[in-house]
């Protein structure tokens, strides 16, 4: 009985991981509509600011290395998810969830800075990703900049997802995630703050927090990022980098999902054979890494 015992334990963690990767599929579109008044820095700034009300208890009585740790992983988040917001002004949210999964692939690509000697597997999904890629930027809705960016916080993402395998043991997980929140708050805001110089942004961020936005950026601070980020340190304790990359590949599938139910966002044929060569890639990629220790 102990190895169904373990057996469970493990799966209970992966299931978990598929949970956050649902709700974070739902914020594709939230994100898109919050982005057609306010800037990808100003969505950032302010979802964490949400967050760290609700966790700034936590984060509280939290020891020096905590917040040591947290401050870099806070940052890498921070430029993830400016990035993705960014990349979300100028295209859809369906292409933008694609172009963020390759943080999957990316995962056990960064392992060669670690020493990691990558498969001919490995390297030849990367072309095939790459192919998909291609593919959905002929697609009307490309946009050189905001893919770009959105590429970037993808890599940014990979890097979080490694560090947070490999330092999630050595904290509490409630102060873990609640110090990264908390930095991710301060370096938000003043991110927000710099790039509002020259202008009336600062001003007139009340006006532009409707009640619909409003309760897609409490969605976004309470819901996707305090309570997604200590459910992800949590299960992270217990499963690899590579196969918590293999669950986040389900990512784009739920933010197509969303993206079909809430803003009646359709893919051309091409964009989704592109589409499907991503996500192939990105799973068969990880399918032998999740077998080997991250």
């Amino acid at each position: 009985m102990p190895c169904s015992g373990g057996l469970v334990f493990v799966n209970f963690h992966v299931l978990v991981l598929l949970f956050v990767t649902l709700v974070w599929g739902a914020t594709f579109p939230v994100l898109k509509l919050a982005t057609a008044h306010l800037s990808g820095v100003e969505v950032s700034a302010l979802r964490f600011l949400i967050a760290a009300l609700c966790m700034a208890p936590l984060a509280w009585r939290a020891p020096r290395r905590t917040w040591a740790d947290g401050a870099l992983l806070g940052a890498l988040v921070l430029v993830s998810y400016v990035a993705q917001a960014f990349g979300l002004e100028f295209i859809s949210s369906n292409r933008s969830a694609f172009l963020t999964s390759l943080n999957v692939l990316m995962v056990p690509l960064l392992g060669i800075a670690f020493g990691a000697r990558p498969s001919l597997l490995v390297l030849g999904c990367a072309v095939l990703a790459c192919g998909g890629i291609g593919l959905m930027s002929w697609e009307g809705g490309a946009d050189l900049v905001a893919d770009a960016a959105t590429v970037f916080g993808a890599l940014a993402y990979a890097l979080y997802v490694i560090f947070l395998s490999q330092w999630s043991s050595r904290h509490v997980t409630r102060q873990l995630a609640a110090t990264q929140i908390v930095w991710m708050a301060l370096l938000g805001t003043l991110w927000m703050v710099f790039d509002a110089q020259g202008t009336d942004k600062l001003s007139t961020l009340v006006a532009r927090v409707d009640g619909p936005r409003l309760a897609g950026l409490a969605y976004l601070g309470i819901v996707a990022t305090a309570g997604m980020l200590f459910l992800q340190a949590l299960a992270q304790r217990h499963v690899s980098a590579n196969k918590a990359a293999l669950v986040y590949a389900m990512e784009p599938v739920f933010a197509a999902l969303f993206s079909w139910l809430w803003l009646a966002e359709v893919l051309t044929l091409q964009a989704a054979v592109g589409g499907a060569l991503v996500v192939f890639a990105v799973v068969l990629s990880d399918w032998k890494g999740s077998k080997q220790p991250a």
